[in-house]
């Protein structure tokens, strides 16, 4: 533990960035908003004719679609913070502190969702063993 901290301490620590880097997490950025606004509508389409538990399924997808438009605006911020002053992350650190919130709101969402889910009444009849 004490040598991660030290390890932490040294300011002479760099990371490479890989080329791909950007290119692949705002595509996935970008995807993972589309298919959370996609789920969404088809949630909110058929809670009339499932029950409120399809309701409750598309609120967790709303909670998930704020998650990534928040990563973006996170992404936004950290570089507003770089070109302003480059040592100094606290805005985007304040901004960040919260970035799981959705994930737990959407979690929430989804637990009372199945807790609403109705079961599903396929009986079958039995074979007679005559």
């Amino acid at each position: 533990m004490i040598a991660s901290l030290l390890f932490l301490a040294q300011t002479e620590t760099y990371a490479t960035q890989p080329g791909y880097f950007t290119p692949v997490a705002l595509a996935l950025l970008i995807i993972g908003s589309l298919t959370w606004l996609i789920a969404m509508v088809l949630g909110y389409g058929r809670a009339r004719s499932v029950g409120s538990s399809a309701r409750w399924f598309a609120r967790a997808a709303v909670c998930l679609l704020i998650y990534h438009v928040q990563f973006l605006i996170l992404g936004i911020i950290a570089v507003i913070e770089f070109r302003r002053n480059k040592s100094d992350y606290g805005m985007m650190l304040s901004f960040g502190a919260f970035f799981n919130l959705f994930i737990v709101v959407g979690a929430l969402c989804a637990i009372v969702g199945f807790l609403k889910l109705k079961a599903a009444k396929t009986e079958t009849p039995l074979a007679d063993s005559d």
